[in-house]
């Protein structure tokens, strides 16, 4: 039976229910298809990187894709463990490699998995070489491995890495380990099963909440959003702990909690660090931000002189500017930060230290940081509601937002303007709100933003009964 039609590559990546359209039969595909696309690649003579996370046959599945590559005749580098999505970003650029591939499907839920693409500067893979690797899947019916990994690691052509260890190697290097030691944060890390889990306590002293190995997830989906962070705000306001660290699957994204065990939403995540970066580490460069994103970065750029340039949503929108320009900071709405001197890519682990370096270096809670940003440019209140809804009530929806005009009322708000870059973004007088599809689950997904007075959760209730979803 032909599989052409369920391989579709989304936002960030291929994803699919396991043993629904994710099989080895696709995998080895995807695979085929890569590493035909590449053969030509002016580095393929250094070979691909391939990772896993912690998902259920993540290691199988990438043992499957080293084997299709390596039988093209290109040398594979493979992981010795589970690996989070930035160390095949960071292995893929500093080994010189054309390319790597991580077997995850980052925040999913744990019935999925995914193939990522890293391109050869450590960034997302463009979309432009992503249609060619679709393109080049119409014609791949069947890709099976000509032989056994145990074959093809004795001849050298797999060959395995440790990337675990280079990768904290390199993370010790560029964080202030010894500033975050000696400022005494009490720190909580919630790895969500997923690949992050020991990295931190490798560096620092750390309580650590679901640092094992397990392909259920608890039964949930390893996503850094407030309706799965109970435990570790609880934790927070019984421990007397300073900061919360989680990360998700493939710990490329992060949340913080703050010293009063509330939840930092992503906008707040982006903008402290953005403060940070500015004020105490004089960094300069553009600040690129995804769509979704909120007015406070626009208004601290407008203040302070710095170029921002918005992208559709989807971090390799970010990472393609990032590459070719001198970027500060460039991050999305749900958690995704890559910023400078370390690479065109998300990477919540560094983050996360990052933010330790933050606290040690301001000498102030989470709380007084985020109080400073609000005296200075207003408060600002954000929520995203994900809806789960019918393929023929998500057209409807749309088309209704397709027919709005300036001059239109949508949740007791009358829209002042209306910008179609990704979506729709609705504005009105203190806000705005954002209505488009997922790239990767069946979904529509809803932003809103408010300033000084917070209405999100109105508007998104009432913008949800507007769309009769």
């Amino acid at each position: 039976m032909s599989s052409k039609e369920v391989v579709k590559f989304g936002t960030d990546g291929w994803r699919g229910v396991i043993a629904d359209t994710y099989t080895f039969h696709n995998v080895r595909r995807v695979a085929l298809a890569t590493a035909r696309v590449f053969k030509s690649h002016p580095k393929a003579g250094r070979g691909f990187v391939i990772g896993y996370d912690t998902r259920f046959q993540s290691r199988q599945f990438a043992e499957a894709v080293a084997c299709v590559i390596a039988g093209e005749g290109i040398k594979v580098l493979l992981t010795d463990s589970y690996v989070t999505t930035p160390t095949v970003s960071l292995l893929s650029r500093d080994l010189g490699c054309a390319l790597g591939v991580m077997i995850t499907a980052s925040h999913n839920p744990y019935i999925y998995n995914g193939y990522k693409l890293k391109d050869e500067f450590g960034g997302s893979m463009s979309p432009e070489e992503i249609a060619k690797i679709e393109k080049e899947l119409e014609s791949i019916e069947e890709a099976p491995a000509v032989k056994t990994l145990e074959e093809l690691l004795k001849t050298g052509a797999v060959e395995y890495f440790d990337g675990r260890g280079y990768y904290l190697k390199y993370i010790g290097e560029r964080i202030d380990i010894a500033k975050i030691r000696s400022s005494g944060l009490k720190v909580i890390y919630d790895a969500m099963y997923g690949a992050g889990q020991d990295l931190i306590s490798n560096f620092i002293e750390v309580k650590q909440l679901h640092g094992e190995v397990n392909p259920s997830f608890g039964g949930g989906a390893p996503e850094p959003v407030r309706k799965n962070l109970d435990e570790i705000c609880g934790e927070m306001k019984e421990g007397g702990y300073d900061i919360g660290i989680v990360t998700d699957g493939d710990a490329d994204r992060i949340a913080i909690i703050d010293e009063k065990g509330e939840f930092l939403d992503a906008q707040k995540t982006f903008a402290l660090l953005l403060k940070y970066l500015f004020e105490k580490k004089k960094l300069a460069g553009k600040v690129v931000r995804g769509f979704s994103t909120s007015e406070l970065i626009q208004r601290f750029c407008d203040k302070y002189g710095i170029k921002l340039v918005t992208v559709p949503i989807g971090f390799k929108h970010i990472s393609k500017i990032m590459i070719t320009d001198d970027v500060l900071i460039g991050a999305e709405e749900s958690g995704g930060i890559g910023i400078k001197g370390h690479l065109p890519e998300r990477d919540g682990i560094y983050n996360g230290l990052l933010y330790l370096e933050m606290l040690a270096e301001y000498g102030k809670s989470i709380s007084e940081i985020k109080s400073d940003l609000a005296k200075e440019f207003g408060e600002f209140y954000y929520q995203r509601n994900d809806v789960h809804t019918t393929e023929e009530k998500k057209i409807a929806a749309l088309e209704k937002c397709r027919n709005l005009k300036a001059g239109d009322v949508i949740a007791g708000k009358k829209i002042t303007d209306i910008d179609p870059l990704d979506g729709y973004k609705l504005k009105f007088e203190n806000g705005w709100v954002i209505i488009r599809a997922s790239g990767t689950e069946p979904l529509l997904r809803i932003y809103c933003e408010t300033l000084e007075k917070d209405e999100t959760g109105d508007v998104l209730s009432n913008t949800i009964k507007y769309l009769g979803l």
